[in-house]
């Protein structure tokens, strides 16, 4: 059944709410909250990395209580492997072997939200299971395919600690709509009343504040996809994101420069199809919240980084210098890209 402008006008109010609820839970990060807002809307997973205590694993928990459904949660460990996820073998209290559902399968089709805490201290072989799940929204499993039409994944990482944890490829960050830096703002106030304020120092209590299932997980898919159809992208949009696209494979041509960098060495591989359709997904999302239906070139630029940068692959002299390197070759693109 379709949605009426009566219908997606709720929905963003609905949006809408869901993300003032965030910001008074997860205080300072504005705008982590209205990327992960857009995320939830444009039905993408995302990844979340900062430092140890900046909210990364609340502002997660917070969302996949709004969003509502079942949920799981997985904590990425080095002797984690792939079958841990499907199921999970134990001798109950008669004495005799028993196979249960793992964290994937336990809730079946109704499965909405699946958090993957610590997701780079996981192995390799765990990531490609995950990466299928993500990409298909299904598994295989005791010779049947499990689907998970509702599935949202969360995963986050800890930039700090790199002891026996393992970095996700390329294909597997890909399947990320968005990658979030977490970091809280540098206000004094804001720092105050989170070591001040008793309310941020019980966690339970802080994410039971969140509305359960204040959105519909059900009608996600359906309002998401309505969202793409209703928002329509101009022709000067298009050129404009063509443009974009062309940046990240041949940054010298549009006069892209970064200090003690060799710009004509730095790309291996530009961002994809996937990755500029991804890029139109969540902007059309950004229109939407705001109340238009046609694309502008800020509305691109306002996901751009999030979106685009964990999908340029560097050279491997400069892929070690990542973390410097790709907030300022994506701002760069932006400054030197003539935006209509």
């Amino acid at each position: 059944m379709q949605s009426s402008d009566g219908d997606m006008n709720a929905w963003r109010d609905r949006a809408l709410h869901f993300e003032n609820q965030l910001n008074g839970i997860a205080l300072g990060l504005a705008r982590a909250v209205r990327l992960l807002t857009v995320a939830v809307m444009a039905r993408g997973h995302v990844l979340l990395e900062g430092n140890v205590g900046v909210g990364k694993t609340t502002l997660l928990r917070a969302a996949a209580r709004g969003i509502g459904g079942a949920y799981q949660r997985i904590e990425g460990t080095i002797d984690l492997m792939p079958h841990d996820l499907i199921y999970h073998t134990h001798v109950d209290r008669d004495g005799r072997p028993r196979v249960d559902p793992g964290p994937l399968l336990v809730q079946g089709s109704e499965l909405s939200v699946f958090f993957f805490n610590e997701i780079n201290r996981a192995r390799p072989q765990v990531h490609s299971l995950l990466l299928r799940v993500m990409a298909e929204r299904s598994v295989t499993a005791f010779n049947a395919e499990h689907r998970f039409d509702y599935l949202q994944v969360f995963a986050d990482r800890n930039r700090v600690e790199k002891e026996e944890t393992f970095e996700l490829p390329g294909a597997a960050r890909d399947r990320f709509l968005m990658e979030l830096l977490i970091e809280p703002d540098d206000d004094d106030e804001i720092h105050r009343q989170l070591m001040f304020d008793a309310r941020f120092h019980d966690t339970e209590t802080l994410i039971a504040a969140m509305p359960e299932a204040l959105l519909d997980h059900r009608a996600l898919p359906q309002v998401a996809q309505r969202i793409q159809t209703q928002v329509q992208a101009g022709d000067t949009v298009q050129r404009f994101a063509g443009h974009l696209r062309r940046a990240t494979h041949r940054p010298g041509e549009y006069g892209i420069r970064l200090p003690d960098i060799d710009v004509d060495e730095l790309v291996l591989a530009g961002v994809g199809p996937r990755g500029m359709s991804m890029l139109i997904r969540a902007a059309k999302v950004c229109a939407w919240l705001d109340g238009r239906d046609s694309l502008t070139p800020e509305d691109l630029c306002q996901v751009f980084h999030e979106v685009i940068a964990h999908r340029v692959f560097f050279t491997p002299i400069y892929e070690l210098q990542r973390a410097h390197i790709a907030s300022a070759f994506s701002a760069e693109i932006l400054r030197k890209v003539p935006s209509p």
